[in-house]
């Protein structure tokens, strides 16, 4: 213990005000800019704080506990407890040197990454890694390298879960964060290792696979060096059809983009540099072939992205906006896909949203890479690459039809030669395209769910842009000079998207209008002068009018965002003109009919307020220059201007009255330049800075008519306010509350910021109404007035008010206010009025510097003893005891004396008091700041002591007075008690921070040994060490402490005795007092160095929210003067949090909390939750708080204690702080509120001992209760693995040596570590102890006969949960469960099932385990298991493996050579290096000898034939299910496993019996016989769960046992499968099939006798028989074989596709789903790559190399032959068709709905892209089947199906074919319907895909569309004239024009 004391700080010397300490360490660059901030940090507080020797000595304790307690495997106590002290001494932003940080850094990977460590700790211990590695500038791949491999085979096998396999981790999420924050470290030299893992993985018909693969490329792939792998994702991604994987792949190539605009990062020599120090050597490294020494980047075509792969990421990113069009149904469909996928995949991380990724990767990919356009003042600027306007064939001299000029091609070949991009930039120009393809999508009218993701997407975009922009500014940018964005390029992104964001900005979705506020807040600090003109012009005449509400809010708000175009002349000189102008048409927005209204323009005021001052200029005699004024914001030269006057009869601006100014605007005249857009020429015409001033100062004698109008508004606000509701509640609710806080808040700012004369104006204004009117609904609003202006000018404020005030209180309290005796809430009298306003002013007047209340002490002090004296009432005590309160607070508390937008000696001095408009918005950096504090002094600390000695002492004593033995305790005693202890409250409140009370030597060992961390060394105990906050009274000697430490006794103890005293009286009318007595509690006990303003948590909201709505961009480091003293708070707050964040627990706060337990189980529950609230928040605070109050609660549960006393029990129970620790150990940290694991089990046999036995009471409301707390409990309980404690982790003791190398040599302590990890050890042996008590406990409960059912499940649960890993089983938890599965309860039975399981998988993964890690990570090492490598595949390999599934197995070599291959895992794009096999079993298997006698009572049980009988009654229960149940099927599974008597493994016994002997087969045989035999349906649903967890259990039996029963299954089969199938059962007996054929090779015996059996059916089954279940049986069937044996099902698939193609016209529609169903589906089976060779090396360099390439197969699938000559029959059975109703009978009608459904599923599935080659060639006959009317089902499906292909991406080769298959069906189709039908097409497929379209197809498709124009059938006229306004609307405006000009001539020449 006397190393604790080594760390406290010393009282340092203070030599001046923010002054640290020299740093004399050596120290890195980044070490010195953390000094640096650090210092600036330190500067700005008024006290001096600890050197950085004394912090990194106490950084080295804490990291030697680290390192002791990882090397003594003290994983839950000392781990969690010393990282939270790290936390803590992080926050206090001290430097941490590099090497330490690298050593901390390892130690907490290594923690994370050891397998089977408790969840809690790797919490806790990845954010601290994610912490330490969070800044680029701190830590980089050349300081430190991390192994991948450990994250990767945590998170592979965790990820998805085996069949019996039910309980839910967070690992899975645990360790994808882990390699998220670590994947900066990872070496580039792992990449080629990294594919060799990932890529063979990927099974192509599978959607889980391939997400859970690209999530581990995305993830663990190094960002450096892509050139290896982004080819081979880009070629995956085009072949795959999934909106998550888009997503993902989005957020990834994101990071890419942003990355790599510096060259450098992938230099290929950059790898050779990078140490091999993580641990082991990469396993793969192939040939490099990109090393070069003239390196100059990724750079391609559009940043790091080739044309092809830029066009389609764009239509990706359309896609994603998911915007619908009046088709309905060419939305992408990726969703649709994605609902292939398993939960399991949701329980990785959610990647960044796809909006955010795709305008980074569009911003990271601008550059310079183009060719100009013309600048373009457009809104929507012109799409570039057209050279020249004139688009249309000029007219010759000769006539021409009309017809020529349509018909005429709209542009020559030889124009598209030259390429412009807007900006010169292609990026650029990409999403000028996609805005205005897009910008009828952001008018209000024609707003959607689509609207909020353009409207985000709009913000990202300019956000990204700003912040790469300045990031580009910046010294030490490695951007490339020639390919950094220019100020072209930012003009016309603004011009691009200023139209949009105005549409937009009227919505009337809170959501979108927020996204372009932020977008507009960016835009303007971009380019300003193209902003504000368009939103100044709108806002004068929505201000002026505010008839629609709307529209006015949508302009305030659009003001608010651009609000710093004005306010900064830093960012825009010319907008400062406009704020006064403003500022009076806002004036009207406060109104409080309309709270939303006067919240926005408070809120728009108050952005304003904060960076202006108030102040006219115009009294300084500037000239202003100009006979006729200066230009109009808005005109161009020479055109009119515009003043400010005033209007007819305005009095002097000093008047004091509220009249607005009137402002006349401008005429404006649109000249030659006007573009087109809202403002002419662009932009406000720029006059010169001194103009600009000139027009400033005019406009800033105006603000005098503001100020007042404003005040005046305000009053007028508050006398409108409602009246009180009811007692205790605000004026009016919480949204008048909301109305008057915003108000106040702004006020503050004005009052801050006028000067001296407009103050006094203000002041006189205010004091002027104050002292006349009294308002009862308007107390908090003339408070918070009176605050504002004590803000201000304190001095000013209390000469004006304290007076007044001060005699009116003397007056009505001798008057008789306040004189009614209450101690509740109720209505304030009408006599009382007076008082509570003045109390209120006088309240609000010292808001701040205590130094100008001490000319008025003695009337204070007057005025407060006649307060404590007369204030009988609720209202009038607490009234006055707050202002007790803020006097005490306002003189001993340390806080800025004001917030000014510039430094008070710039505020002061004389050339700011004449120009001040010129720093208008000014922004500093960090230590350009200074900061007035108030500090207290000896006087006011003399004024205190007054106050306590004339105030609060006598109070106290009078309060002592009152609980004398002879005193009557009556409604007075009652009233004088809770009123005098009010006073006395809030007295101690207010002088929180004066000094902090502190524990003795011995009361802090005594603490420490008594925790809620039990059995933990004394040095494990983290503490926290004091550092300074400047307490006044800090020093022991002073008296003035020891007489407040002395009231403060007196104090507790009058707690203390008044508890007691008020428990015994036990009266309801008591209740009031018993309420203060708490709330007095809390005072003593939180309240203790540290003042409750001061909370850290709502600072740091408050800070993190200011600095969100002050950030401009993003990096940015200059800030207004506001933010930087709130973060001087702040940090203040943070030491004072460190300093009090841990409480020390002596005697005395030991008998506060007994009071505090008693009172939380009171009678009466106003009373109880209240207490219950308490306790939980002191125990956060207190350690062992916990371990004293469950105690107590476990004696209130006994039986016989009153309802409500068991009730206040079992509440408090029910809260976490306590509840989990009773059921867990978990524990909150005192250092930082984290969660710590501390397996007391203990605690848990209390807990079931006594929350148990609360079964006697059954009144609802308790069972209802503790319902709640067992439902948490069970939720809570986090299921350990002891195994980690036996691992040894070589890398995590390396860790930890490297950690103990840091520190000085006195700090390695070995001996202590040696002892912790025996005592470690000890702790564990206790907990497992515990667990046996706890079962053995909940066993008893469990076997009793009066036992209610609800505990039984409650106890079953709670067994179940208790079942672990590494934990042997006993005999007596098996004899309990097995009767339990044939219980009458359904849950009962469901809870016992999934024990019974969960301890077999336990048990056989003990078995087979030989290591501590199989264990924690739940491997099953099965001995059949062998790996064998693959040699050199090659092009057949996959084909003979694929092929080898159809021939029968010789089970005599499969018993020698492993064979069999249950589960896929790779070549279905590549082989790995070795795949799993396993041996054919020859003998059973052998369980762990401690289990034998759990098998031995599995026995027991199973072996009777009744038990089968009554579990046949509950599996063929009536539930109508219509598949089997999996938990069901595993049990059944679960018995069926092999087992042998315990030997050597070498010699297993020759014994085919399963978990129980062959004898259960006896007595299970005649009820599976039975089950089978009826044909019911939930009987069939029985015999199918029964068969198949037989069949799935026998894998390991010998080959004997496994014929004999194959011996059986056989001629039951047809049977089974066909005489006793109807429809009810078929889903039952197809999800029968799907189980036993899942995951399981197809050559096993009974795999390969149902899918033989299965094969001769399908051959032999006539399809179009009478009744077509028979067909429907053996197709459903089929589909669930394929589905389950996957992409090996491949070899069975010709006969089958043979057999359905020649049934696509069945004469059953049935037959038809489901042959359509088959074809989809076995089209995505025999989908298969083709690269060369099928290994990962050749796929990676294929892809690199052969971009023209199909490797992927998206243009090569199986059946396009066959379809190929389908085609020709569809023209011949179209002229068969039958007439009129019968057509649909017809060949043709049947066969085209089987293709048709077949095509729309596979547009719908993975590989949704390929199917584009089915569909091209057969658009002509679509549009065919489209226009039929004789079967309106097929033409539907017809048009159907090629719309929704509009929305897959198509392979681009295919682009021009899909389009020519248009075209000429528009061309040489002779019926009109056919044209009609395809017009609207080429309009879908156009907006759908327009960035993979050539500018040349465009040309054509208008073309096309313009030829129809001629049409002769007005339909097709009117069909193309809507189609091409359709393709206008969101194509080149350039287009527009062109066609304007053809349609003018065409229109002359007729």
């Amino acid at each position: 213990m006397e190393n604790k004391h080594k760390l406290i700080p010393s009282n340092l010397a203070r030599s001046r005000p923010g002054y640290l300490p020299p740093f004399t360490s050596s120290t890195t660059k980044d070490e010195e800019r953390s000094i640096r901030k650090l210092k600036h940090v330190a500067a700005s507080l008024p006290y001096k704080i600890e050197s950085e020797e004394e912090m990194q000595r106490r950084l080295n304790v804490i990291s030697a506990r680290l390192a002791q307690a990882v090397e003594s495997r003290d994983y839950d106590y000392g781990l969690l407890q010393w990282d939270s002290m790290l936390a803590s001494w992080m926050e206090l932003k001290y430097p941490l040197p590099r090497k330490k940080r690298i050593a901390l850094a390892k130690l907490f990977y290594q923690i994370c990454v050891v397998p089977g460590m408790p969840h809690d700790t790797v919490s806790a211990c990845m954010d601290t890694f994610s912490m330490l590695t969070r800044s680029k500038k701190k830590l980089g791949i050349q300081d430190l390298r991390l192994p991948w491999r450990p994250v990767y085979d945590i998170l592979s096998r965790d990820l998805f879960f085996k069949r019996r396999q039910f309980e839910f981790t967070q690992t899975a999420y645990n360790m994808a964060y882990v390699a998220e924050s670590a994947r900066k470290f990872f070496s580039p030299a792992c990449i080629d290792e990294m594919l060799q893992e990932f890529i063979p993985h990927i099974i192509g018909n599978n959607l889980d696979r391939i997400l859970a693969n690209q999530y581990y490329l995305v993830t663990f792939l190094p960002l450096s060096h892509p050139q290896r792998y982004l080819p081979t994702m880009m070629r995956l991604w085009g072949a795959v059809n999934s909106y998550a994987y888009d997503e993902r792949m989005l957020s990834f190539i994101s990071k890419l983009s942003e990355m790599h605009v510096d060259p450098t990062i992938s230099d290929p020599k950059v790898v050779e540099q990078i140490p091999m120090d993580w641990g082991e050597a990469p396993r793969v490294q192939w040939p490099k072939q990109d090393l070069s020494d003239d390196w100059k980047g990724l750079y391609k075509d559009v940043g790091i992205f080739a044309e092809d792969e830029w066009s389609f990421i764009m239509c990706k990113c359309l896609a994603s906006m998911q915007i619908p069009l009046a088709d309905a149904g060419s939305l992408t469909t990726g969703p649709s896909t994605d609902g292939q996928a398993g939960y399991e995949i949701g329980r990785l991380p959610r990647c960044t949203w796809r909006i955010a990724s795709l305008a980074r990767i569009i911003v990271y990919s601008m550059t310079p890479d183009g060719v100009p356009a013309p600048a373009s003042g457009a809104a929507t600027p012109f799409t570039p690459g057209i050279g020249s306007p004139l688009m249309t064939p000029l007219l010759g001299s000769s006539p021409a039809s009309i017809s020529d000029y349509f018909s005429a091609p709209l542009m020559s070949k030889t124009r598209l030669k030259e390429r412009k991009y807007l900006g010169g930039s292609k990026a650029l120009d990409s999403l000028s395209k996609l805005i205005m393809s897009c910008e009828s999508f952001f008018h209000p009218t024609n707003s959607g769910n689509w609207t909020g993701d353009l409207t985000a997407f709009v913000k990202y975009i300019v956000f990204e842009f700003n912040k790469r922009w300045h990031e580009e500014l910046q010294p030490d940018s490695k951007v490339p000079k020639a390919r950094r964005l220019t100020p072209l390029m930012r003009r016309e992104l603004v011009r691009c998207l200023r139209t949009v964001c105005l549409l937009s900005i009227f919505s009337s979705d809170s959501t979108t209008t927020g996204n372009v506020q932020s977008a507009l807040k960016s835009m303007i600090s971009m380019e300003p002068d193209l902003i504000l003109p368009s939103i100044l012009e709108r806002a004068v005449e929505a201000l002026e009018t505010l008839t629609e509400t709307q529209r006015t809010l949508a302009i305030i708000k659009g003001l608010s965002a651009v609000c710093t175009g004005m306010t900064s002349r830093d960012m825009y000189y010319p907008g400062a003109k406009h704020i006064s102008p403003v500022l009076e048409l806002l004036i009207p927005g406060i109104d409080l009919n309309d709270p939303t209204k006067t919240i926005c323009t408070s809120s728009l005021i108050k952005d304003v307020a904060q960076f202006i001052k108030f102040g006219d200029l115009t009294e300084f005699n500037f000239a202003v220059s100009g006979a006729n004024g200066f230009a109009s914001p808005l005109q161009a030269a020479g055109t009119p201007s515009y003043h400010l006057n005033s209007a007819p009869g305005t009095p002097s601006r000093m008047s004091g009255t509220s009249t607005p100014t009137r402002i006349v605007l401008p005429v404006i005249n649109i000249g030659y330049g006007f573009t087109g857009d809202e403002t002419p020429n662009d932009s406000e015409p720029r006059l010169s800075d001194h103009e600009e001033d000139a027009l400033v100062k005019e406009s800033t004698s105006t603000f005098s008519n503001f100020v007042t109008s404003w005040f005046h508004r305000v009053i007028k606000l508050m006398e409108s306010l409602p009246e009180e509701g009811q007692p205790g509640t605000r004026a009016g609710g919480e949204e008048e509350a909301g109305v008057i806080d915003n108000i106040g808040s702004t006020s503050m700012l004005i009052c801050q910021h006028l000067s001296d004369q407009l103050f006094d104006l203000v002041l006189n204004q205010l004091h002027e109404y104050a002292t006349t009117c009294v308002r009862p609904n308007a107390l908090r609003a003339i408070h918070q007035l009176a605050e504002c202006l004590a803000n201000a000018n304190p001095k000013k404020t209390l000469e004006r008010f304290m007076p007044h005030c001060l005699q009116h209180i003397k007056t009505e309290l001798e008057h008789g206010a306040s004189s009614q005796r209450t101690t509740s809430s109720s209505e304030a009298l009408p006599s009382d009025a007076t008082l509570h306003w003045n109390l209120a002013i006088l309240r609000g007047a010292m808001y701040k510097d205590g130094r100008e209340l001490l000319p008025y002490k003695q009337e204070l002090k007057e005025t407060l003893m006649l307060l404590v004296d007369k204030t009988l009432s609720k209202r009038g005590y607490q009234w006055g005891s707050r202002l007790l309160y803020s006097v005490l607070l306002a003189c001993t508390n340390t806080y800025p004396l004001e917030d000014r937008f510039v430094n008070p000696d710039e505020w002061n001095g004389t050339a700011f008091l004449h120009s001040h408009h010129k720093k208008w918005g000014k922004l500093y950096r960090m230590g350009e700041t200074f900061i007035s504090w108030h500090v207290p002094s000896q006087p006011e600390l003399d004024f205190v002591m007054e106050l306590f000695d004339d105030v609060v002492s006598p109070t106290l004593g009078k309060l002592e007075d009152l609980l004398a033995d002879n005193v009557t305790r009556d409604l007075a005693w009652r009233s004088d008690f809770c009123r005098l202890l009010s006073y006395v409250q809030e007295a101690f409140s207010g002088i929180a921070g004066l000094m902090k009370e502190d524990a003795t030597k011995e009361e802090k060992e005594l603490y420490y040994a008594n925790t809620d961390l039990p059995e933990s060394l004394p040095e494990m105990v983290a503490w926290t060490a004091q550092i300074e906050v400047n307490y006044p009274l800090r020093d022991e000697k002073d008296l003035r402490r020891q007489k407040l430490l002395e009231h403060r006794r007196r104090f507790r103890e009058f707690l203390l005795k008044s508890s007691q005293v008020l428990r015994q009286q036990g009266e309801e009318n008591t209740v009031d007092a018993i309420h203060m007595v708490i709330s007095s509690f809390r005072t003593y006990l939180l309240e203790n160095g540290a003042p409750d303003i001061e909370d850290w948590g709502s600072l740091r909201n408050r800070y993190s929210n200011e600095k969100n709505v002050a950030r401009n961009y993003a990096g940015q480091q200059e800030w207004p003067r506001s933010l930087w003293i709130l973060h001087a708070r702040f940090y203040q707050a943070t030491r004072m949090r460190a300093n009090n964040i841990e409480r020390i627990r002596t005697k005395v706060e030991d008998s506060i909390i007994d009071e505090l337990i008693e009172w939380s189980m009171y009678i009466y529950a106003t009373v109880r939750i209240p207490a219950q609230n308490l306790l939980s928040r002191i125990s956060e605070v207190y350690d062992g708080v916990r371990r004293r109050v469950l105690p107590k609660v476990y004696e209130a549960l006994a039986p016989g204690t009153d309802d409500d006393r068991l009730k206040g029990a079992l509440y408090l129970l029910h809260y976490s702080n306590f509840g989990k620790y009773a059921v867990t150990g978990i524990t909150t940290c005192i250092h930082c509120f984290q969660l710590i694991q501390a397996p007391d089990l203990r605690q848990f046999s209390l807990f079931i001992k006594h929350v148990f036995a609360c079964q006697h009471n059954e009144k609802p409301s308790i069972q209802n209760i503790i319902s709640a707390i067992f439902d948490s409990a069970l939720n809570n309980f986090i299921e350990r693995c002891h195994s980690i404690y036996r691992t040894h982790s070589q890398p995590l003791i390396d860790a930890a040596e490297e950690i103990l190398n840091t520190v000085p040599e006195p700090l390695r302590d070995r001996d202590f570590i040696k002892r912790n990890f025996e005592h470690c050890r000890n702790r564990e042996n206790t907990f497992l102890q515990s667990l046996q008590q706890a079962s053995e406990a909940l066993l008893a409960i469990g076997n009793s006969t009066s036992t209610h059912w609800r505990y039984h499940i409650v106890a079953l649960r709670i067994i179940r949960t208790l079942i672990q890993k590494d934990v042997t089983n006993t005999t007596a938890e098996m004899k309990y469960l097995i009767p339990k599965v044939t219980d009458d309860h359904p849950s009962i039975r469901y809870y016992s099932q999934r024990a019974i399981m969960k301890m077999t998988r336990y048990i056989k993964i003990r078995t087979f385990t030989q290591r501590e890690e199989d264990i924690s990570l739940q491997i099953n090492r099965s001995p059949l298991r062998r790996m064998v490598p693959i040699h050199q595949p090659s092009e057949h390999t996959t084909d003979k493996y694929l092929a080898d599934f159809m021939q029968p197995l010789d089970w005599v070599l499969a018993q020698d050579q492993p064979l069999l291959q249950d589960k896929m895992s790779s070549g279905w794009l590549a082989w790995e290096e070795q795949v799993s096999l396993r041996l054919a079993p020859s003998s059973s298997i052998e369980w762990e000898p401690a289990s034998q006698a759990v098998f031995d009572e599995f026995r027991l049980s199973c072996l009777k034939p009744e038990f089968w009988e009554a579990l046949k009654v509950h599996y063929a229960e009536e539930n109508q299910s219509s598949s089997v149940n999996w938990d069901n099927v595993s049990f059944v599974k679960t018995i069926c496993e092999p087992v042998s008597i315990h030997g050597d493994y070498k010699k297993l016994t020759l014994l085919p019996v399963q978990v129980l002997g062959n004898s259960p087969w006896e007595a299970f045989l005649p009820t599976l016989e039975k089950l089978l035999a009826d044909k019911e349906q939930n009987k069939q649903r029985a015999a199918a769960e029964l068969l198949a967890g037989v069949i799935a259990g026998s894998k390991n039996w010998d080959f004997p046992a496994q014929n004999k029963l194959k011996e059986w299954l056989s001629p039951q089969l047809p049977t089974i499968l066909g005489q006793n199938l109807k429809t009810d059962t078929l889903g039952i007996w197809t999800s029968f099939i799907e189980y036993t054929l899942g995951n399981r090779d197809p050559r096993r015996i009974f795999p390969q006798l149902i899918i033989e059996f299965l094969m001769r059916e399908n051959q032999t089954m006539e399809y179009n028989q009478e009744l077509s279940f028979d067909a429907i049986r053996i197709c459903c069937f089929t589909q669930s074989m394929a589905e389950a044996l996957g992409w090996r099902f491949r070899p069975w698939i010709g006969p089958i596709v043979d057999r359905h193609w020649q049934e696509l016209a069945s004469d059953h529609d049935e037959v038809r789903a489901y042959i359509a169903d088959a074809l989809q589906l076995f089209d995505k089976i025999m989908w298969r790559p083709k690269p060369s060779v099928p290994t990962v090396e050749v796929v990676v360099r294929e892809c690199q190399t052969l971009s023209e390439n199909d490797i992927m197969s998206i243009r090569n699938f199986p059946l396009s032959g066959r379809f190929q000559e389908l085609l020709p029959r569809f023209a011949q059975w179209r002229t068969e068709r039958l007439p009129g109703a019968r057509a649909i009978h017809s060949t043709y009608d049947r066969a085209a709905t089987t293709v048709l459904k077949w095509l729309f599923m596979a547009l719908h599935d993975i590989q949704a892209t390929s199917t584009y080659d089915y569909i091209v060639p057969f658009v002509p006959e679509l549009l065919h089947m489209s226009e039929l009317n004789d079967n309106v089902d097929l033409a539907s499906r017809a048009g159907y199906l090629l719309t929704r292909t509009c929305g897959v991406s198509p392979p681009r080769e295919l682009i021009p074919q899909f389009l020519e298959a248009i075209f000429t069906s528009i061309k040489e189709s002779p019926s009109w319907r056919i044209r009609l039908k395809a017009l609207p097409l080429l309009q879908v497929f156009y907006f759908r895909q327009m960035s993979l379209i050539s500018e040349v197809r465009v040309i054509q498709i208008l073309e096309v569309i313009c030829t129809c124009l001629d049409d002769e059938n007005i339909v097709v006229r009117e069909m193309a004239a809507t189609t091409l306004s359709g393709i206008l609307r969101c194509s080149p405006r350039q287009s527009v024009i062109t066609l304007k000009e053809l349609s003018h001539r065409a229109t002359h020449s007729s």
